[in-house]
């Protein structure tokens, strides 16, 4: 199979070519040249590097770019998405974005209700070229986070991926994944945040007043 050339290119989103993205995937991906365990060292630093942050939303683009992310201490699925693939391409692994709706039946009263829904539309995770195959893995929830709430962590799986668990450690329903969005080789920030508008109206427009963050 002949992988697309962009799939190791930086972007303006992706800066994979960015001096401090460049140390921090440096730092997070370790000395190994394997790229199997570069892979799972930066899996890992990005799902409990950055804590996850349901209310880090933000219009602004520059808040998207990798580079910027590395910076942080928490954000949410996308942005947790985008570091992890531009760290990827960084470090020589071929890398894009995936998205997919899912629904959470274990969203907080308080996320729910202010989302006026359970769907979370453009959930985010990478997709790394491994062992032949691409493969998808989620870096939402850190583990303090899933401990808390009695969902097991996910764990970095190079043949089977790592997406959301459909059950909690109690049995109880979590994630349902209900549509695939699709991979891209770069963040298609436009369409997210039109679909933002269509399926969270009241979250928009409490937004629009109060330039307040408003999806997880």
């Amino acid at each position: 199979m002949t992988l697309d050339p962009q799939t190791l290119s930086p972007t303006w989103f992706l800066d994979s070519d960015n001096e401090s993205l460049l140390a921090y995937a440096s730092q997070a991906g370790g000395n190994n040249k394997d790229p199997l365990t570069v892979a799972e060292h930066l899996f890992y630093a990005v799902r409990d590097g950055i804590r996850y942050d349901p209310y880090r939303v933000s219009r602004d683009p520059a808040a998207y770019r990798a580079s910027t992310i590395a910076a942080g201490s928490s954000n949410w699925c996308v942005p947790k998405s985008i570091l992890l693939t531009a760290c990827a391409r960084a470090r020589g692994i071929p890398a894009r974005l995936g998205f997919a709706d899912v629904l959470n039946h274990l969203t907080s009263d308080k996320l729910s209700e202010s989302m006026g829904t359970d769907l979370f539309a453009w959930h985010g995770y990478a997709e790394l070229w491994l062992g032949g195959n691409w493969v998808k893995l989620s870096t939402a929830f850190n583990i303090e986070l899933c401990e808390r709430f009695g969902v097991a962590s996910l764990e970095f799986d190079p043949v089977h991926g790592a997406l959301m668990h459909p059950y909690d450690t109690s049995g109880r329903r979590h994630m349902e994944y209900v549509r695939e969005r699709g991979s891209f080789d770069d963040l298609p920030l436009e369409a997210i945040f039109k679909t933002f508008d269509e399926v969270y109206p009241t979250m928009a427009a409490q937004e629009a007043r109060h330039d307040t963050a408003f999806h997880g």
